[in-house]
């Protein structure tokens, strides 16, 4: 039997993340509603996501190691999830307009037949210019913002406003490849040669 990596996202973008490393990767995405708890911050509410998240597809798949992950911009203490619609995106770029916000993800990697598994959370800042209502309004019309958090890709059109970052630029579009990938070693997922990543059974 072929080892492979299940991972609890419908995100196209972690997917490819994973994927451009060589790794077998099974999408299986996660029914875990993600809700916002009030008495949680950033990181607490992005570490309990991507655990249930882990934990639901790991109760299904206990012979494989499963990761999911949470992503969520913060700006002023305020959390931007993804925009339901143009409203709502032409809001979020209003918020980040000419402003540093941070990009925050958790992770997540669960064995329940190993009993094994850890969790973490990588912080990016994000510099976002100063933009015009015209390049707001060109930008939402685009179709881009309504599938991502904070309501922008950074691999994508959205790269034309991002000023600067500081701190990991996969961690911006999803997933923190350098952690993630240190993650799985530590726990025994795979083994890195010089013939690659490989998956461990």
């Amino acid at each position: 039997m072929n080892a492979w990596l299940i991972l609890a996202s419908k995100s196209p973008r972690r997917y490819e993340l994973l994927k451009q490393l060589g790794l077998d990767i099974e999408v299986v995405p996660s029914r875990v509603v993600e809700d916002i708890v009030r008495a949680e911050s950033p990181q607490e509410h992005v570490c309990r996501l991507a655990e249930a998240k882990a934990r639901e597809v790991a109760s299904e798949y206990p012979d494989r190691w499963v990761i999911a992950a949470d992503t969520i911009v913060t700006i002023n203490g305020f959390i931007l999830g993804k925009p339901k619609n143009r409203d709502e995106a032409m809001e979020m770029l209003c918020r980040l307009n000419g402003q540093e916000h941070r990009v925050l993800t958790g992770f997540s990697i669960y064995h329940l037949g190993k009993r094994k598994s850890d969790h973490g959370a990588v912080q990016t800042a994000v510099r976002v210019k100063t933009l015009t209502h015209e390049e707001m309004k060109w930008y939402v019309q685009t179709g881009e913002p309504f599938d991502k958090a904070g309501g922008y890709a950074i691999q994508g059109i959205g790269s034309f406003m991002i000023e600067s970052i500081q701190g990991s630029y996969t961690n911006v579009v999803g997933l923190p490849l350098c952690e993630v990938i240190q993650m799985l070693h530590r726990l025994g997922a795979i083994t890195i040669s010089e013939f690659g990543l490989q998956i461990i059974d």
